[in-house]
């Protein structure tokens, strides 16, 4: 049983979203008074019990039929906003365990011949770590050499605050491959704008990683990638269950992807092989220079990144529609979309908030949505779109015991306790639409096992396979949205073998799980306690 919760920790628990608005006001405006024409990261922080109307896209289309061409008009719209890549469905696969993972992980690194680039919140301390920076340094010392250096390039993106946290960290697991390999490493690690001023020099360490973090999850070997939502940490690897999708031999996506993670690698800090880091020439510091600066040269440089390749798509379409020679070998059947989804909220770009909100909004009666959440706390925007669509909703969350907080010291271990609450609230708000029939709750349950999986998959009436699945780093949560860099893909496919195996991963998850009803939250272990009801709507925002 949790320790009582004392006095002082309740008010602490209680007044610290609300102290560090006041330290961030008072810190931009005695260190940044140029940053007042957009205002402080003061902004952040005071929207904790409600949340802005969405920005709307474009009036939405028709839905089309089903079939390949029905899929096409149905969801090419994303293509209106983000890039669109065509590839085979055949070389998409989904893959199930945290071993395989890992073990993919470390033979692809070793067979790298041109790049190896990852994305990752942080990278764990622990003995299956090593074994995978180990790889990294055998395969750089077996590369190929021109000029006496490995013609293998290493780039690693990771948040600051997570990757810096304790003597033994993300940055000392690397530094060693930096300082023997400094042509051939990257190391960047990301640090908010708005984590700066007194906000940075009153939190504390180990909650300073609240305010916001780099949360991508993009792990590239030369022209294949895995988009996860998995970190580089051993419970990863083992006993901690996510979602993993292996795009093999795409070149134009998984260029792509590591223009992408090399552009918020620029706008990050740069570790050196001394421990120190610095802002690359032309860069503005993230945390020391102009918040309204950083993050405009951010989004400038981060959207050039989705505007050429939008560009790039165009010119080939014109190219295709003209009878240009391609001059490529036969493939297999381009039968499947692959859409990259970015939200970077505090650089001002909403892209992959603003494709979800309209994909939950034109959910018809035609379909049905799984979707799943290791940390349900979804926004209100989100919620409003579930309660109100017509589609049938199947929500897959963590059970207390799996939550990744469960057991966790001081108030962190009340957090699953704040999510039970959440989930209560939120079928309170079914039942009183009398949505149940509509919208289900499920808890998955795992023994010795935690939850991390995100994502959903779309469903179509008269069909037993899902046509489109949502799979990457964000949580729907308000986190996802407004703090967080993240990324997902959308998949749309009609390659009927990957429809299975994304039904195959959906019914694997799902058949782990109990439906939640009005009995689950009466049950002994689901008591929540007055304190934690009491600072849940104050600190939901944070986690």
């Amino acid at each position: 049983m949790a320790a009582p919760m004392s006095w002082r920790r309740l008010i602490n628990s209680v007044y610290a979203p609300a102290l560090t608005g006041v330290f961030t006001r008072m810190s931009d405006r005695f260190f940044r008074t140029g940053d007042r024409r957009r205002g402080s990261s003061v902004l952040l922080l005071a929207p904790l019990l409600a949340e802005s109307d969405p920005i709307p896209l474009s009036q939405p289309r028709a839905p089309g039929p089903a079939g390949a061409e029905g899929l096409l008009a149905r969801f090419l719209w994303m293509a209106d906003h983000v890039p669109a890549f065509r590839v085979p469905g055949a070389r998409v696969h989904v893959l199930r365990s945290p071993d395989e993972f890992y073990q993919l992980m470390k033979a692809r690194i070793k067979a790298a011949e041109s790049r190896v680039v990852m994305a990752s919140l942080y990278l764990g301390t622990g003995p299956l770590e090593q074994d995978l920076v180990d790889c990294m340094q055998k395969a750089l010392e077996s590369s190929p050499r021109k000029d006496g250096a490995s013609e293998l390039k290493i780039s690693i993106l990771l948040d600051y605050t997570r990757g810096s946290r304790g003597k033994r960290n993300s940055r000392s697991m690397l530094l060693p491959l930096l300082r023997r390999f400094p042509r051939q490493m990257r190391v960047s690690l990301y640090h908010t704008p708005d984590l700066r001023g007194l906000l940075r020099l009153l939190i504390p360490e180990r909650f300073n990683e609240t305010i916001g973090v780099q949360h991508i999850k993009v792990y590239l070997f030369d022209n294949s990638l895995i988009i996860s939502g998995a970190n580089l940490s051993d419970s990863y690897f083992t006993n901690r269950q996510d979602r993993y999708v292996l795009l093999e031999d795409c070149p134009a996506l998984a260029d792509f992807f590591s223009e992408l993670v090399g552009a918020v690698g620029d706008v990050s800090l740069q570790l050196s092989p001394d421990d120190t880091v610095s802002v690359m020439d032309g860069m503005v510091h993230p945390y020391q220079g102009n918040r309204v600066e950083f993050s405009a040269l951010a989004e400038r440089r981060i959207m050039a990144v989705l505007n050429s390749a939008r560009a790039r798509q165009r010119v080939e379409e014109a190219e295709q529609a003209g009878g240009a020679e391609t001059g490529v070998a036969e493939e297999p059947p381009a039968d499947t979309w692959v859409f990259p989804l970015v939200q970077m909220k505090p650089l001002g770009i909403r892209l992959d908030e603003q494709v979800t909100e309209r994909l939950l909004r034109e959910a018809g009666g035609d379909a049905q949505v799984y979707l799943t959440s290791g940390y349900f706390n979804l926004t209100q925007a989100y919620m409003r779109l579930v309660l109100g669509a017509p589609a049938g909703y199947h929500i897959l969350l963590a059970s207390p015991q799996v939550n990744g907080f469960f057991g966790a010291q001081g108030v962190a271990g009340a957090i699953p306790a704040a999510y039970t609450h959440l989930a209560r609230q939120f079928y309170s708000k079914v039942c009183q639409l009398r949505q149940q029939h509509r919208v289900q709750l499920h808890e998955y349950y795992r023994h010795a096992w935690t939850f991390h999986a995100k994502g959903l998959w779309y469903y179509l009436v008269g069909c037993d396979r899902p046509c489109l699945t949502l799979i990457g780093s964000p949580n729907f949560g308000y986190r996802s949205v407004h703090r967080d860099l993240e990324a997902q893909i959308a998949i749309v496919t009609e390659n009927q073998e990957l429809q299975a195996q994304l039904q195959q991963e959906q019914e694997m998850l799902y058949q782990r799980s109990t439906e939640v009803c009005s009995a689950t939250f009466r049950q002994p272990d689901r008591h929540v306690k007055l304190w934690v009801q009491l600072i849940t709507p104050f600190i939901k925002n944070f986690f």
